[in-house]
């Protein structure tokens, strides 16, 4: 919890006696100014330490009729499937398959599917057949939903 001093100030804007409270994050050393009781204060430093509090990377959006994108970096012929990583850019995976004749297509919807709990059929590849940059689309899960089943899986 950021450290909390109390301040009392005049204003043309503020209500007679009111606080202003001065948030001091310890992570990031940013300042938030508060009048009232609330806080909605975020830190990306903190963030960082509890991954579930952290916001969505753009890797993961929302489009159109509820379905859920992830762009992915796939590494064919690893010893086994896993996500090694999920940052702002992509998702990157690595499956034993290799890139021949789809396969390593297959066992990324396969792992994903197995991942995310959904069946084939709400998993679709929609750009990077023959490319190591792929985008997913996934049905039935939310943005959030969907990375954090992605960040629960993530093997080093």
């Amino acid at each position: 919890m950021p450290k909390r001093t109390t301040h009392t100030y005049s204003s043309e804007d503020a209500a007679p006696q009111s606080e202003l409270f001065v948030y001091y994050c310890k992570h990031c050393g940013a300042h938030v100014l508060i009048t009232g009781d609330s806080l909605s204060f975020s830190c990306s430093v903190a963030a960082e330490t509890n991954p579930q509090d952290a916001p969505v990377p753009p890797c993961i959006s929302q489009i159109d009729g509820g379905l859920v994108q992830v762009a992915v970096e796939v590494e064919d012929r690893a010893q086994r499937s896993a996500i090694t990583r999920v940052n702002a850019d992509d998702v990157r995976v690595t499956v034993a398959a290799p890139a021949a004749r789809g396969e390593a297509n297959n066992e990324l919807l396969e792992y994903m599917g197995k991942v995310l709990g959904l069946r084939l059929t709400q998993i679709t590849l929609q750009r990077g057949w023959n490319n190591k940059s792929k985008l997913l689309v996934v049905e039935d899960l939310t943005v959030r939903e969907v990375y954090e089943k992605l960040l629960a899986a993530v093997q080093p």
